[in-house]
């Protein structure tokens, strides 16, 4: 548009000074051409808003165009761009009426020329300025829609943005909660029961006293280094230690057997290598908690870790011969299944972040069985 009106002008100059070179207008009509140029120069750099300078360059251009209209009637085309900038300037109330004072000046002009009523005349300017104005207000609306739309878009991203940091913020929370259950919370609660354990032998069995201080003091430091693998990368320190899911399973057993629990290790079918990290990572936590569940609640003597490897998905089953439970009765007494703290809550959290199923079978005098299901990608 504004390489329009610098054609229109130049034309318009050239036209005025090939057809009346040596009239007396000549010089009003170059000095307010070069006058019109340099204020349309000057109007970007004032902005769009209607600020009072902007209004007051726009009426200033108005005047010195309709100067050079009645001075030189040739001058009338260059109001098509000025439509643009009135209706850029001002709100369409205000845009549309200087629309209809410039096509009537130009109108005026026009028919001095043609020195009759050319219908041309009377109909052509309007014509363009109706079309100039429809598509400007149609362009303006659609515009602000889109920028209505891009705020929304915006603000909604910035939305689900809080939303997915909230979220992952929760799921972090519950997973540590469950890796300090899993770790930390057990090491602490066998040491305590051990520890209690001596006091009471303290005096009537100081050797049995001992063997239960210096057991706790293997947990605790069992539990430094579960703390500080903790600190470091998550990972469960059986596993970081190299030999895969089977020998963590065993050194979980082998620890959790003491002279009134007997824990089994069994295997059926052979898992796929490499398993994936969380897979393993679940399903020995899953074996920590319920192992933990059974030393506080089942009063078990012997327990099992039995780890079946199928195609299409891999279970751990944790069987006791403890004093069992009623899995569904909405309350009871505690159990080797977990119905008192975080135990059960954190292996169906676990497992429902790998897609996978648990299963507890149990009676009250019969033992407890319990099945955690993890799905693998078929080999």
């Amino acid at each position: 548009m504004h390489t329009a009106f610098f054609v229109l002008l130049s034309a318009s100059v050239a036209r005025y000074l090939a057809r009346h070179a040596g009239g007396p207008h000549t010089p009003w009509v170059i000095a307010l051409s070069v006058l019109l140029a340099v204020l349309y120069v000057l109007g970007p750099a004032l902005g769009t808003r209607p600020t009072p300078r902007r209004l007051a360059w726009l009426g200033l251009v108005v005047v010195v165009w309709a100067l050079l209209v009645v001075l030189a009637p040739s001058f009338a085309w260059c109001a098509v761009p000025l439509f643009y900038t009135g209706l850029r300037t001002l709100p369409p109330r205000t845009a549309i009426p200087l629309v209809a004072l410039l096509t009537a000046l130009a109108v005026a002009a026009q028919l001095s020329l043609a020195g009759w009523p050319d219908p041309n005349v009377l109909l052509a300017p309007p014509a363009v300025a109706a079309v100039a104005t429809t598509v400007f207000v149609v362009m303006q609306r659609q515009a602000a829609r889109r920028d209505v739309l891009i705020a929304d878009l915006v603000r909604t991203r910035r939305e689900l943005a809080a939303t997915e940091r909230r979220e992952g913020t929760l799921a972090e929370r519950e997973r540590l909660a469950r890796e300090i259950h899993d770790t930390l919370a057990q090491g602490l609660s066998s040491q305590r029961m051990l520890l209690q354990a001596a006091d009471r032998l303290w005096d009537s069995a100081p050797g049995t006293a001992r063997d239960h201080v210096r057991t706790a003091a293997a947990i605790a430091e069992r539990s430094l280094a579960e703390a500080r693998r903790f600190v470091h990368d998550l990972t469960p320190a059986d596993l970081a230690e190299g030999g895969g899911l089977l020998r963590a399973l065993h050194a979980v057993a082998e620890r959790e057997t003491t002279p009134d629990l007997t824990v089994r290790v069994h295997t059926e079918g052979s898992p796929p290598v490499p398993l994936p990290a969380p897979v393993e990572s679940a399903l020995l936590r899953i074996a920590q908690g319920a192992l933990a569940n059974v030393r506080e609640h089942a009063a078990a003597t012997s327990a099992t870790l039995t780890l079946t490897c199928l195609d299409d998905q891999i279970v751990l089953d944790v069987t006791d011969d403890g004093r069992g439970f009623d899995p569904n009765a909405s309350a009871g007494p505690a159990s080797a299944a977990g119905q008192r703290g975080h135990g059960l809550p954190a292996i169906r959290a676990r497992l429902r972040q790998l897609g996978g199923t648990l299963t507890i079978e149990s009676a009250p005098g019969e033992g407890t069985a319990l099945s955690a299901a993890i799905p693998l990608e078929p080999r």
